[in-house]
């Protein structure tokens, strides 16, 4: 056996006890770190339950080492780590050297991350993108162009991997040829919602990551995802808010942002708009302002394109009824038939119009004769 064979079984043969240690789900990480600090090690504790009865622990430690020794039973310490390296995932603990220097300066840090694929950069600027899962065609717009801009320049996309904005955040991302990471609320091979599965594929394609503070296997709990939102604000420098409500998660993310000494920004939006009323409201608490992806990276003083990005197209000239069509559109969608009677034209001189603005990039078609402003 050579030294570097010896060096990797040592290093195995001590995980497999830190990896038990960070899945039992019945002691929290505040006491997990306790223990850790008490005895050293994640196989120290292991063995001093095999070994020891309970008159050997200090009281406040008693009801925590009951605990670990009900998780032990019917734990395959050897064939659940095995497992997890078989279906490649890694884990790193608060105290190595690998876990995040970004994490690890928040208040309540996780006592260890299970990932698939990769950790963010720590060289590399972060932004973490948060919103509404039932966004309108503007927020899910703004969110892909900014996310899109902010990769392009380099600059790494934190998200939930949820419906919504997440879901846009990571895939503008990947727009912009950048690395984008999403944070669970239930284990690293559990893909929630289902149907970003094509999305949780595409993250790991490209490079990034798929993290966790909680145990493969884990369910997507509700009350998982507020603990969830921590470690979002955390791995980023700054926060950005697309959308919301007045009361709702993303405004929880925004506390602990604060809380964590992020700076926030949030996109502002139409007074009528529900989603809107919640970063309308920190805008006038004195969150900075989305103006445009220009003045975004001018305020983060970024700037330039990776090598290999693709610029945006050149203005295409409107003629005047093109321009009179596409002043109509605001922040909502409009139909065929509202711009028609909006305009006092018919629907056959409206749709070319229609038609042609979509050609030259300004709208899209979001349905059946149902268009949104790009």
């Amino acid at each position: 056996m050579t030294d570097s064979t010896e060096e990797k079984t040592i290093e195995k043969a001590e995980r497999k006890y830190e990896y038990w240690l960070a899945c039992v789900a019945s002691v929290s990480r505040k006491k997990k770190r306790r223990l850790r600090t008490t005895y050293g090690s994640a196989k120290k504790i292991y063995n001093i339950i095999e070994e020891r009865g309970e008159d050997f622990f200090p009281n406040p430690l008693i009801k925590d080492i009951k605990r670990l020794k009900q998780a032990k039973k019917g734990w395959d310490l050897d064939g659940k780590y095995e497992e997890a390296r078989q279906r490649e995932i890694w884990f790193v603990g608060e105290w190595e050297r690998g876990f995040p220097a970004r994490l690890a300066e928040i208040p309540d840090p996780p006592y260890a991350l299970f990932v698939k694929g990769n950790l963010p950069d720590e060289s590399c600027m972060s932004a973490s993108i948060v919103g509404s899962r039932e966004c309108t065609p503007y927020g899910e717009l703004q969110t892909l162009k900014f996310a899109k801009t902010l990769a392009g320049c380099g600059v790494q996309i934190i998200s939930g991997m949820a419906k919504g904005i997440d879901g846009h955040a990571h895939r503008g991302a990947l727009q912009g040829n950048g690395k984008t990471f999403a944070v669970l609320g239930c284990g690293v091979d559990v893909c929630y919602p289902r149907e970003h599965i094509g999305l949780y594929a595409d993250i790991l394609e490209h490079e990034g990551g798929i993290l966790s503070e909680y145990p493969p296997g884990t369910t997507p709990e509700g009350w998982n995802f507020p603990q969830r939102n921590r470690l979002i604000s955390g791995l980023g420098d700054f926060l950005l808010v697309m959308e919301a409500k007045e009361k709702s998660g993303s405004l929880i993310t925004v506390d602990l942002a604060l809380e964590q000494g992020k700076d926030i920004y949030a996109l502002p939006g139409p007074v009528s708009s529900p989603l809107s009323k919640g970063c309308n409201r920190l805008i006038h608490q004195g969150a900075e302002i989305l103006l445009g992806q220009k003045e975004l990276c001018e305020n983060l003083e970024i700037q330039g394109e990776k090598e290999g990005q693709t610029r945006e197209p050149e203005e295409k000239i409107l003629d005047k009824t093109e321009n009179m069509v596409y002043s109509r559109f605001g922040f909502d969608p409009k139909s065929l038939e509202e711009l028609a009677e909006q305009m006092g034209l018919s629907v056959q001189v409206i749709l070319p119009k229609l038609i042609a603005l979509e050609l030259k990039g300004k709208i899209r078609e979001i349905s059946t004769h149902r268009y949104v402003k790009v």
